[in-house]
């Protein structure tokens, strides 16, 4: 079975159980600064998640791509993967456990043809502290359904339990189906330790609330959230030891290891690794460039140049040379460009960026890998970290991959001691720094929220039709807003921009909500981020005759609640993308 057929299956099995398909939305996360990628199908439907209601319906179906550099280490094993493809379905406020629970069996057995004897399940173990009880209910449907006791298992809340988004916010027990890979016996105990047993997909039951206390209530709109991975489950129906075998995938790899004059069934265990791991960080850092985003020394930018830097570093380590980093990302958009549009309209973008970016790491890469070796007779120092990276641009995580490959250690502290004499926001700050989101429904939040509105709507009449949406960063202390923009702002623009959003605010604008087509939307001047993700049906929100935007996120009644508009700083944040950070005074 290919990626291709697993997908349509998917689709078709949840929408004849009456799910509306929903296009999945961006890597870049509408207005959540909780994370800096999407990392599951949940994000863009937090909204509705708490309670909005969905353009499409109380069931939905998707397939959402997603980033998660949480366990890069790992990336290059079997299994672990950098980018993916999550396939999903929900109920908002409609099925919960019984129908979930028997949907997912009925798929995995029915459609996909898995013998039950092959799968074991595992649910929460529950936390009498907090009042959550062992979900015995769900353990119960799957013995229902004829999974025996044995495969049955409860785990804690690191396992088995997901959420909240935000600080407060929905959250719940999940549980998770696994498949025996192995040709040998299946053992009749579940053991979740043993690595044969693989985990493809993961019901997740928000029926609880957490509140600012930390308290758990029962929620009055229970949700289903689901997520199937697309290409680990692929890899095992086709009894694949691995991801990298799946047909797009090993057609990277494949790739990748010519680069290096090697083929694929004569790779040493030493060499399969760095293969997999080029192979894996450059698709992933395609699909980050398609959405706009070029490499940088903080947020996503930081991430997507140590992605490179590190494929680019392994490619050396196999022997490839000269630039290669654009090379494989065509065989990248060839494979996944039928699917994802976006990555052959910006194919251009993509090449030139990886071009740009290997060439200024290529012309210090082997003078620091020699100043780390001088370093390398002991642990490396924060000091010693942060000057390979200002002078040399490596990335701390690969000084830290080199340390690991040598067995000594890194300063993590005294490197990010040193970063922040130099630069106010690191990546590591950032995360540490970033509350609220989309589940941060604060009046505050939806303010500024509502405020990103109206200076979208200015900055277009300020600097031209040229200006869109890039993305946004919103807090209840301060907006962040990226929009797409070549030049510097003036002062003068500054200020106009200010005036013209604090002239809506005072004219106490009531705000609207309709929903409508996309394409009804769009004759009516609605804008949008990322407009070739929008569902059927969307929510067009309008303050008088001055901004009209397709949006899901949370708003002002009137714009006479939001108080007076301020832009601190206007700055770059990538290549032909402008950043403003504004707040309300």
């Amino acid at each position: 079975m290919t990626t291709k057929e697993l997908r349509e299956k998917y689709f078709f099995f949840f929408q004849n159980k009456g799910h509306h398909l929903i296009d999945g939305a961006s890597l870049i996360p509408q207005n959540d600064p909780t994370v800096l990628f999407t990392t599951a199908g949940m994000h863009p439907l937090v909204p509705y998640l708490l309670g909005e209601e969905h353009p499409a319906g109380k069931r939905l179906v998707n397939v959402q791509k997603c980033i998660r550099t949480g366990d890069i280490d790992e990336v290059g094993d079997d299994w672990h993967l950098t980018f993916f493809e999550m396939l999903g379905n929900w109920s908002l406020g409609d099925y919960f456990k019984a129908t979930a629970i028997q949907q997912s069996f009925d798929f995995l057995t029915k459609e996909l043809g898995i013998p039950p004897e092959k799968l074991a399940v595992s649910c929460f173990a529950g936390e009498p502290d907090n009042n959550i009880p062992k979900d015995e209910e769900a353990a119960n449907i799957w013995r229902q359904t004829g999974i025996a006791n044995e495969r049955i298992v409860f785990l804690g809340r690191e396992d088995n339990w997901w959420g909240p988004a935000g600080q407060t916010g929905p959250c719940g027990p999940d549980t998770e189906m696994f498949f025996w890979s192995s040709e040998a016996p299946v053992p009749q105990k579940f053991d979740p330790k043993d690595s044969r047993w693989v985990e493809i997909w993961n019901d997740v039951f928000m029926q609880y609330h957490k509140t600012a206390e930390g308290k758990y209530l029962e929620l009055t709109q229970k949700n289903v959230d689901t997520g199937m991975g697309l290409e680990r489950t692929v890899a095992v129906l086709n009894g694949k030891n691995s991801v990298y075998e799946t047909e797009k995938l090993a057609n990277i790899v494949s790739q990748v290891a010519a680069l290096a004059g090697l083929a694929v069934i004569d790779l040493s265990p030493e060499q399969i690794k760095p293969v997999r791991i080029i192979a894996d960080h450059l698709r992933a850092a395609t699909f980050i460039l398609a959405e706009k985003i070029g490499p940088s020394n903080v947020e996503r930018g930081y991430v997507l140049r140590r992605l490179i830097r590190r494929a680019i570093r392994f490619g050396r380590q196999l022997g490839v040379n000269g630039f290669f980093t654009g090379k494989v990302a065509e065989i990248i958009i060839a494979e996944h460009g039928g699917f994802y549009k976006e990555l052959r309209s910006n194919r251009d973008f993509i090449i030139e960026e990886l071009n740009k970016e290997e060439e200024k790491f290529g012309k210090t890469l082997e003078k620091g890998l020699s100043k780390f070796d001088k370093m390398a007779k002991s642990d490396i120092s924060g000091k010693d970290a942060f000057d390979l990276f200002a002078t040399y641009g490596f990335p701390l995580e690969m000084t830290k991959d080199l340390a690991q490959e040598k067995g000594i250690k890194v300063d993590q502290d005294g490197f990010e001691e040193e970063f922040k004499k130099h630069q106010d926001i690191s990546r590591q700050g950032a995360e540490k720094k970033f509350k609220g989101g989309l589940a941060d429904q604060s009046e505050a939040t939806t303010r500024l929220h509502t405020a990103a509105h109206l200076m979208l709507a200015a900055l277009r009449q300020v600097l031209g039709d040229q200006v869109y949406q890039r993305g946004s960063n919103i807090t209840a202390e301060r907006l962040r807003f990226d929009f797409s923009y070549s030049e510097k702002m003036t002062a003068e623009q500054i200020k106009q921009v200010e005036a013209m959003v604090n002239e809506q605010i005072n004219k106490k604008l009531p705000i609207s909500c309709e929903e409508m087509t996309l394409e009804q939307a769009k004759q009516r001047g609605a804008m949008g981020i990322f407009e070739s993700k929008y569902g059927d049906k969307v929510k067009v929100y309008t303050a008088g005759d001055f901004s009209k935007e397709i949006c899901g996120g949370p708003h002002a009644g009137n714009t006479g609640e939001l108080g007076h508009f301020k832009i601190v700083k206007e700055e770059s944040s990538s290549a032909g993308v402008r950043r403003i950070k504004a707040i309300l005074e």
